[in-house]
């Protein structure tokens, strides 16, 4: 009979054999040959019209928006992408031939959208959604093709991913594929408008909102039990859907938000939803109407906006020190209290703020911190960036107090982490 020291080798050795098989196996399962490189003149021929489509495609998957750095030409790629993994370099997709992907087939294309492997076979990170772009149609993605090789081609060398062993090891993306990955389409709901189905494809295809707006696993994959009940994105919480804020919100009003990134029953967006509410600024406004009808549709609350915004909570903070109480009066009350978006700030009462209702501080924060800008040349939300002008104490103890005084949840615990991430 073996000793219990050989049985135990012999256990292990059976496990780790067994662990060898499955990643051999996933490897070959998700193994993708090369697709041969094409020549500029090979590429199939796009009218104006498709390429305007494709634009707005492109606009409504906020694709410049991650393959633009901010020094970059649009769509050449290199912007820094946070993840709980390390960082990873947005690629260049214009279609320079040398860097870019200009050699690219229309199928090389599809491949990339629809199963997340490159060109030349290497395995792609899901930073790049195409869990959520596998939904998209083929004529959707043909068009998307035809509008990003009209683009200029920029020579544009992108730095490589700073991410630890043994995530910087491509292959291992195979394994999450097999356990994450599923290529299927969305089928029509007949018991739904076209006007909600097609904000539905447009959401959870090429929109991707359940990237920022669902949490993850510990693997990095949407928790898909848990859709939309809120995530993070690049340090900021992305507020839940199915849930909207302080009142609910209309169709109107989140077509406005998202059209303009600001309306003045809740206020202005901030962070990567900025970004993402200046990309679909330029998509066509029943397509931002039709992902509105969606996003209505998940929340459960129900009612109409009321006449004029409320004040909310805004109440005295008994243990509110003199000098947190005199720097919301300068910094905070001439533009917030009571002014409902009028004047050139459109800034709206803090009562209305989802911010300052969720469970960690992070948006709060970083909102001092950095503020809210406009694109240049454009209109839009203004706040001054608090940074230079308040100390780290100072901006803690300001985020205790909207929070005190315009809310009755109990006080963040998270403050000063949120300042110490925002400083790193």
């Amino acid at each position: 009979m073996p000793s219990r020291p050989t049985t135990i080798a012999i256990i292990l050795a059976a496990v780790l054999a067994a662990g060898v098989l499955l990643v051999a196996g996933g490897f070959a399962w998700t193994w993708r040959p090369a697709i041969a490189p094409i020549a500029d003149n090979e590429r199939p021929p796009a009218d104006e019209q498709t390429i305007r489509h494709g634009a707005e495609l492109a606009a409504i998957g906020y694709c410049n928006s991650c393959h633009q750095a901010a020094e970059g030409k649009p769509y050449a790629g290199g912007r820094a992408i946070s993840t709980p993994f390390g960082t990873i370099f947005s690629s260049n997709i214009t279609p320079d031939a040398e860097t870019g992907i200009g050699g690219w087939s229309e199928a090389a294309f599809q491949r990339a959208m629809h199963e997340g492997v490159d060109r030349t076979g290497r395995q792609l990170y899901p930073a790049f959604p195409y869990d959520h772009f596998t939904k998209a149609t083929d004529d959707d993605v043909r068009t998307l093709y035809a509008f990003l090789m009209s683009q200029p081609p920029v020579h544009s060398v992108i730095r490589a991913n700073a991410l630890e062993f043994p995530l910087n090891f491509r292959p291992m993306v195979a394994g999450w594929k097999i356990l994450f990955l599923r290529e299927t389409s969305l089928q029509q709901d007949d018991s739904k408008s076209p006007q909600w189905n097609r904000g539905r494809y447009l959401a959870e295809g090429l929109g991707h909102c359940g990237g920022c707006h669902t949490p993850r696993n510990i693997l990095g994959a949407e928790i898909k039990g848990s859709a939309y009940v809120g995530g993070t994105a690049e340090g900021w919480n992305a507020p839940p859907l199915n849930s909207l804020a302080v009142q609910k919100w209309t169709i109107d009003q989140i077509t406005e938000y998202l059209s303009t990134g600001w309306t003045r029953w809740h206020g202005a967006a901030a962070g990567p939803m900025a970004i993402v509410t200046q990309s679909l600024a330029q998509a066509q406004s029943e397509e931002v109407r039709a992902i509105a009808t969606y996003i209505a549709s998940l929340s459960s609350q129900t009612g109409t906006a009321p006449e004029n915004a409320t004040s909310g909570d805004n109440k005295q903070v008994a243990k509110a020190s003199a000098e947190v109480a005199a720097i919301f009066s300068g910094a905070c009350s001439n533009c917030h209290d009571g002014r409902d978006g009028i004047g050139p700030s459109k800034a709206v009462s803090i009562a209305l703020s989802a911010a300052v209702r969720q469970s960690g501080s992070a948006n709060v924060v970083r909102v001092i911190i950095e503020g809210i800008q406009p694109v240049p040349g454009m209109p839009g939300a203004y706040m001054p960036s608090f940074d230079n002008v308040l100390t780290d104490q100072q901006i803690a103890s300001l985020a205790d107090y909207v929070r005190a005084r315009y809310t009755n949840e109990p006080q963040w615990k998270d403050v000063r982490q949120e300042i110490a991430k925002m400083r790193q």
